[in-house]
């Protein structure tokens, strides 16, 4: 007789602190010990060392253990990991990350549309972006590039001086593309 159980997953948020070794984790005979003040105590067994960290009420933690004889520290490790995450989560916070923002042309467009995407890709460049401005040639477009060119030559004057230009106008194939980039002035 067959039965069916419920399958549970258990989802961990992923973090990138690495794991040390702590407490009774620590199985090496003789390890570099640090005090909580930051003072070096010296070279003595694990067991000892342990014994120093549970009469102050803390943890032992191995900091480095690529070195002869490791090097453990007396700290309070549930207070160190939330300041590791703390300080992980702030910085990620703090993170921007540019991305590239794509401004699709055509080689037969008005002029109220074409300022309308420069006005567009004005406001992608302020955000922090990149931008890329294209033209893809269609049929008989394709026997005349030099009319795709000057249109992507009027959106660079339209989006600005101010604007850096971090790769020229080139046609690969069908596509007329040019990337710009926020000035680093700002």
């Amino acid at each position: 007789m067959a039965f069916c159980c419920p399958i549970f997953i258990l989802l961990w948020r992923k973090t990138t602190i690495k794991e040390l070794q702590t407490n009774n984790q620590i199985r090496d005979r003789e390890v570099r010990l640090i005090s909580s003040d930051g003072a070096q105590l010296g070279v003595m067994s694990s067991k000892d060392a342990q014994k120093i960290a549970d009469d102050q009420g803390l943890d032992l933690v191995k900091i480095s253990p690529n070195v002869d004889p490791p090097v453990c520290k007396i700290m309070d490790y549930g207070k160190f990991r939330y300041e590791q995450q703390k300080k992980e989560k702030e910085a990620k916070k703090n993170q921007h990350v540019v991305e590239l923002k794509e401004v699709y042309l055509s080689a037969t467009i008005d002029v109220g549309d074409l300022t309308r995407l420069a006005k567009q890709a004005k406001k992608f460049i302020d955000d922090g972006n990149k931008v890329k401005a294209s033209i893809r040639l269609k049929g008989r477009q394709q026997a005349h590039p030099e009319i795709a060119m000057d249109v992507i030559k009027e959106f660079i004057k339209l989006v600005g001086e101010d604007v850096a230009i971090e790769k020229a106008p080139i046609q690969e194939g069908r596509n007329i593309f040019v990337i710009f980039a926020p000035n680093a002035k700002k």
